[in-house]
């Protein structure tokens, strides 16, 4: 079977079999499967789910990473590979990192012979729910490693156009819950309560001047309520109200500015109106920042590749490899994947002509990276 083509197929089975952060079970088997028929050596970390590899000899050690883990999302693509398990879909392209890497592990294998060291591979778990990285690090998969790099698909950029930054890159991502509770009613008597849902309503809005009125236009700053529930039948004003959302920022003292207006605004609100309004603070990842000589490393063998090469600008996306970036330097980079729908749509469809160059890119990388 042709290269490219053993590539698409890898992708299109992991695509029919998609599963969830840390039950990725059945990729694991698969991937482990598709390396060991290729006689590659497989490190024994102790990994429920996930795979690590490795190929060639020496003291040096360069790290690639992709990732395995799908979303909650019932597909709507239309492919005839779509997922076969209800609810579940790689709609942000995990199936198609793994299959670059699967391929880069098979070039370098039959180029071993001229490596100047060691690359090692992780087949990353739980990118989604932020918690991979930190148990990869956590089992020792960076001992001795002295630079990690990683992509991720990007589909609005055409393929064959690369794109990379030195310094941040993706955001710090916070997750929010406020409860509103202010005290129920008959929907026909309003007086006699204090409505949470119209409290809910008025601190959506509030909180979207923190990033249009508190925050320097020239930083980058999204605020997103993304959740609203209250109430269960139409004629009763409900106590309690719940919104969720999201923060991303990329500079910390931005992080924490809106963090507190947040609050004040929350605190004003239900002092005013006689509302008890919570808020919790989740952290997820924090914000990605790539070595500039990596970087510019990286995107000189995308030149020296036959990619299109752009300087990347800010992305808003929260990503688990930060997680590595913290602990040895690298680089991530973004690869076009030319989907007319964006990562975690239901329709979301990457051109899977990227696979080939992508796996040749990462494996000439990883080659030069050594020497």
């Amino acid at each position: 079977m042709q290269f490219a083509q053993q590539l698409i197929e890898w992708r299109r089975e992991l695509h029919q079999y998609p599963e969830l952060s840390l039950q990725e079970f059945e990729t694991t088997r698969r991937i482990r499967q598709w390396l060991e028929n290729a006689g590659l050596r497989l490190l024994p970390y102790d990994l429920p789910t996930g795979v690590v590899v490795e190929i060639g000899s020496g003291e040096k050690i360069i790290a690639l990473r992709g990732d395995i883990d799908a979303l909650p999302i019932d597909e709507a693509s239309g492919v005839p590979f779509s997922s076969k398990n209800a609810g579940i879909m790689h709609a942000c392209g995990h199936d198609v990192h793994t299959s670059v890497m699967l391929g880069t592990a098979l070039l370098l294998k039959e180029n071993e012979h001229r490596l100047a060291g060691r690359v090692r591979i992780l087949f990353q778990p739980a990118e989604e729910n932020f918690g991979g990285a930190k148990r990869l690090i956590k089992a020792g998969v960076l001992n001795g490693v002295s630079a990690i790099f990683g992509m991720h698909n990007e589909p609005g950029l055409p393929v064959g156009v690369f794109a990379t930054r030195g310094g941040p890159f993706y955001a710090n991502v916070d997750r929010f819950v406020i409860g509103v509770k202010g005290k129920g009613a008959h929907a026909a008597r309003p007086h006699e309560g204090n409505d949470a849902i119209l409290l809910a309503s008025q601190l959506v809005n509030a909180l979207q001047s923190v990033a249009s009125r508190n925050v320097n236009t020239l930083d980058s700053v999204v605020l997103s309520v993304t959740r609203i529930a209250g109430g269960n039948t139409w004629n009763v004003l409900p106590e309690t109200v719940e919104l969720e959302g999201t923060l991303r920022t990329h500079d910390v003292a931005v992080q924490q500015q809106v963090k507190r207006r947040v609050n004040e605004i929350a605190a004003g609100l239900g002092q005013a109106f006689g509302a008890e309004i919570s808020v919790s603070w989740y952290d997820g990842p924090t914000a990605l920042v790539n070595d500039e000589h990596w970087a510019a490393f990286a995107r000189d063998v995308a030149d020296w590749h036959g990619y299109e090469t752009q300087h990347a600008g800010l992305h808003m996306g929260g990503e688990d490899f930060a997680v590595y970036l913290q602990h040895i330097p690298g680089a991530f980079v973004s690869i076009g994947s030319a989907s007319e729908f964006g990562l975690h749509h239901p329709a979301f469809n990457p051109n899977e002509a990227l696979l080939e160059g992508a796996a040749r890119y990462f494996a000439l990388l990883a080659e030069k990276a050594l020497l």
